[in-house]
C-alpha cells in the first residue's frame, strides 16, 4: 500500500495521503483565555509544510474548569473564535485535513489544579508514591453528564465555524470518555455503568451531539484504546464491540491507541505486563479488530520509520499516525515522499522511578514543540533533568495565571448558548 495514496473517508472527506500527525498536548495556551496564539500558529505551519495528509491538534478542552494542565487550550461557548481561525488557516496551509481533538480529562487532572475533577465513580488514580499528584474525583451526576455531552457539541460546532475540517473525540488514554468505558473506573449501577452497552452510552451520546451540531460534510473521528492494559480493564474484545457500534453513527475514522496514566502504554510500558511491539506498539491488537471494523482505522504508537509505516498499511490499517517522531522531525512525511529513508529515535529514560521517567519523556516532547513554536529546530540531546525542572517551573507560573482567569471568568453553561 502506498503511503502517499489518497484515502476517501465514509462521510465524503478525502485525505491526500495516509500519514497523520497524531495529537500531542502542546501546553502552549496563551493566558488569559487559554487560547492559541502565534506560537501555536508557527508550530502548526511547520507541520503543514511537513507533508502529513491529516493533522490532529493537541487536545482542546470542552470545559474550562477541567484541564489536564494549565497550558491547555480551551474552546467553549465564550471563547473568541479569531485565534482559532488563525490556527486552522496555519495548519491547513499545506493542503492537508485539520481536525481538532476535543476532550474532557475527567479524573486525570492534577491535585494542584483549580476547577473540577469528575469521573463516572469516586475512584482515584492509583500511582504509588505519585498518587497524590492527582485530584480525588467526584462521581458525576446526571446533570453533570448531560452538561458535558452538550459541551462537546458546542466545541465541535465552534471548531467548524473556525475553519477546522473535523474533530476527533478523545475516548482513549484514561480521559473521561475512556473512564466511562473502563469497568475498573466506572462502577455505576445506573444506565451509565455496568454492561458495556451502558458504559459506551456516554461516548455514543457525545458522537450524536457532535453530529447534530455540525454540517454533514464535517468529519468526526474517535480516539479509542485497543486496550487499557490493566487487569480487569477495557480490553480488545470490548474495543471490537465499541467499533461495531461506532460504525453506524457517522464516524469517519477511529484511531487506535492504548493505555492511560496508570498503564502508560504509549511510553512502552503496561500495568498488566503485556509485551508491546517494539514499533507500532498496538499493531497486533489492531489486527484483531480489522476484520470486524466497519470504519477505517488509524494506528498510532511508536511509529518512526518508513518501513514500519508501510508494514502497518500492508496489514490493513488505513492511516498511520505519528506523534513523537514529528516533534523531532516535523517534515518526516515530506522527506519520505522525496525518497529519503529517514528514521527517528524517540527518547526513553532509564531512571529508577519509571513514572518520573515517563514525565521526563513527556517534558522532553513539550520542549521540542516549544522550540518549533519559536521557529527553532528541535534539540533531541537536551538534558532531560534540566528540561523536567524548567517544565515544572513553567507549570507553576501557568497555574497561577489559569487560576486567576478561571476565578474571573467562570465557565458558561452550554444550554444558555
Amino acid at each position: 500500500m502506498d503511503l502517499f495514496a489518497p484515502l476517501d473517508l465514509p462521510g465524503g472527506t478525502t485525505l491526500p495521503n495516509r500519514l497523520a500527525k497524531a495529537a500531542m498536548e502542546e501546553s502552549l495556551a496563551a493566558q488569559p483565555g487559554q487560547l492559541p496564539d502565534e506560537r501555536v500558529e508557527r508550530l502548526y505551519a511547520r507541520w503543514a509544510r511537513g507533508g502529513a495528509g491529516l493533522i490532529v491538534t493537541g487536545n482542546v478542552m470542552v470545559d474550562r474548569r477541567a484541564l489536564t494542565a494549565p497550558g491547555t487550550i480551551v474552546l467553549d461557548a465564550d471563547s473568541p473564535l479569531e485565534p482559532f481561525r488563525r490556527w486552522a488557516r496555519a495548519a491547513a496551509a499545506g493542503g492537508g485535513q485539520v481536525w481538532m481533538q476535543i476532550n474532557h480529562p475527567g479524573r486525570q487532572v492534577g491535585s494542584d489544579m483549580p476547577g473540577t475533577a469528575w469521573a463516572p465513580s469516586d475512584v482515584a488514580i492509583s500511582l504509588g508514591r505519585h498518587t497524590k499528584r492527582f485530584a480525588r474525583p467526584t462521581a458525576m451526576t446526571e446533570a453533570d453528564i448531560g452538561e458535558t455531552v452538550a459541551r462537546f457539541g458546542v466545541t465541535a460546532r465552534r471548531a467548524e465555524e473556525a475553519g477546522f475540517h473535523g474533530v476527533q473525540i478523545h475516548a482513549a488514554h484514561g480521559y473521561l470518555l475512556s473512564q466511562f468505558l473502563s469497568p475498573l473506573v466506572n462502577r455505576r449501577t445506573d444506565r451509565w455503568g455496568g454492561s458495556l452497552e451502558n458504559r459506551v452510552r456516554l461516548l455514543t451520546e457525545v458522537v450524536a451531539a457532535v453530529r447534530a451540531a455540525v454540517s454533514p460534510g464535517f468529519a468526526i473521528g474517535i480516539k479509542l484504546n485497543a486496550a487499557d492494559f490493566q487487569r480487569g480493564g477495557f480490553d480488545t474484545e470490548e474495543a471490537g464491540q465499541v467499533l461495531a457500534v461506532l460504525g453506524g453513527l457517522g464516524v469517519d475514522l477511529v484511531e487506535l491507541s492504548g493505555g492511560n496514566v496508570e498503564s502508560p502504554a504509549t511510553l512502552g510500558r503496561t500495568a498488566d505486563r503485556r509485551t508491546l511491539e517494539r514499533e507500532a506498539y498496538f499493531l497486533s491488537l489492531a489486527e484483531n479488530l480489522l476484520e470486524s471494523a466497519t470504519v477505517p482505522l488509524m494506528l498510532t504508537g511508536g511509529i518512526a520509520r518508513r518501513a514500519t509505516a508501510e508494514r502497518v498499511l500492508d496489514r490493513g490499517v488505513a492511516v498511520v499516525g505519528m506523534a513523537s517522531a514529528l516533534a523531532l522531525h516535523p517534515d518526516l512525511p515530506a522527506r519520505w515522499r522525496a525518497g529519503e529513508d529517514v528514521g527517528v529515535t524517540v527518547p526513553r529514560l532509564a531512571w529508577k522511578d519509571r513514572d518520573l521517567a515517563g514525565a521526563g519523556v513527556l517534558a522532553l516532547m513539550r520542549f521540542q514543540l516549544a522550540r518549533l513554536s519559536q521557529g527553532r529546530e528541535p534539540r533531541p540531546r537536551a538534558s532531560p533533568r534540566w528540561v523536567l525542572t524548567t517544565d515544572n517551573l513553567r507549570h507553576r507560573r501557568r497555574l497561577r495565571a489559569y487560576g486567576a482567569w478561571l476565578a474571573r471568568e467562570p465557565a458558561p453553561h452550554p444550554a444558555t448558548r
